[in-house]
């Protein structure tokens, strides 16, 4: 009755600004067109009629009519959905935009608010001044919440934890100061995180004995690796040893086809040779050494024994000579 009373004004308004209203029909349509300045080819996608004063008077289907106030005029629009602060209603004749509560910002319909205005706080669809026992007020919401733990900013309910405070780190819906084993903080997202755990590969073989030096020694010394499949986190096992060494014997080469070389053969004999004959030399100068020194000896100790023989001969001869002289 209120829709059929507002067209109906709509079209007394636009009547008393032109210069006559026609007779019209009974049908719906042909009475729009029978108004002057009523058309059916209006402009706007959502008119089925409209007038050039007061805008849309009835909508294509599916449209919401909505009185558009400008200044202390009322225009007609249809819209695919109504604005903030109103609600849609259909029914057969039409489908128009009521407004909502004075309290609620939003709405889905006049008993059920989704948004309240400032000053309210929604709680069951409804926006009421003070929020039930239990609960906080959320300014920034405007709803009534569930209070919160001490550690906690923004919660679900009593036990479950959306946003923790400053200097604490959710996780599972809990408050941490320090996190539990296995997990470490994670100060980008506040949150606990997992450990990760370095992760290691198998060795490889031992590599071929190389000798450490330029030596004739054969001591060499071989390795093997092994490569890291997970970096660890912060927190994690740190990644093991991933190179091992280990003392060896270098084997000997073989001549090239299993024959020596001739020429290098020959040069080892020469220089055998020369090598012994130099020791032959040696020795045989050592022994000539020997000899002279042996020479030498025996004719110092003949020289020797016939000094000693002078002198003990002259020694007799002078003892013997007072007695002699005694006698004459």
């Amino acid at each position: 009755m209120q829709l059929q009373v507002i067209s109906f004004v709509l079209i007394i308004l636009h009547c008393m600004d032109s210069t006559g209203c026609q007779p019209h029909s009974s049908s719906r349509h042909p009475q729009h067109k029978s108004i002057s300045g009523v058309s059916s080819g209006c402009q706007q996608g959502g008119c089925l009629t409209c007038s050039d004063y007061n805008g849309c008077l009835s909508c294509k289907p599916r449209f919401f009519m909505h009185l558009k106030r400008i200044g202390m005029k009322q225009i007609g629009v249809c819209m695919t959905s109504c604005p903030l602060g109103f609600y849609g209603t259909r029914s057969p004749e039409r489908n128009t935009c009521t407004k909502c509560r004075s309290e609620c910002d939003s709405c889905f319909d006049k008993n059920f608010c989704t948004r309240c205005r400032a000053g309210f706080y929604l709680h069951l669809g409804k926006c009421q001044e003070s929020c039930p026992d239990s609960m906080v007020h959320n300014d920034t919401q405007r709803e009534c919440v569930l209070s919160c733990p001490a550690e906690c900013e923004l919660c679900v309910n009593s036990e479950t934890c959306m946003r923790c405070r400053q200097g604490f780190y959710q996780l599972n819906g809990k408050c941490y100061h320090i996190c539990p084993e296995d997990y470490e903080p994670n100060d980008r997202l506040m949150e606990c995180t997992p450990q990760v755990h370095c992760q290691v590969g198998e060795w490889s073989e031992w590599s071929p004995c190389i000798r450490s030096s330029k030596t004739c020694n054969r001591r060499g010394q071989e390795a093997r690796t092994r490569q890291i499949l997970q970096t660890p986190s912060q927190f994690g096992r740190p990644c093991p040893l991933t190179t091992e060494v280990k003392d060896c014997l270098v084997k000997r080469k073989r001549c090239s086809g299993g024959k020596r070389n001739p020429e290098r053969k020959e040069r080892r004999n020469r220089k055998n040779r020369k090598d012994k004959e130099s020791d032959e030399g040696r020795r045989e100068k050592k022994r000539g050494r020997e000899r002279d020194r042996g020479t030498g000896e025996r004719e110092n100790s003949e020289n020797r024994n016939k000094t000693e023989h002078r002198h003990r001969r002259g020694h007799n001869t002078e003892t013997a000579s007072p007695e002699h002289s005694l006698v004459q």
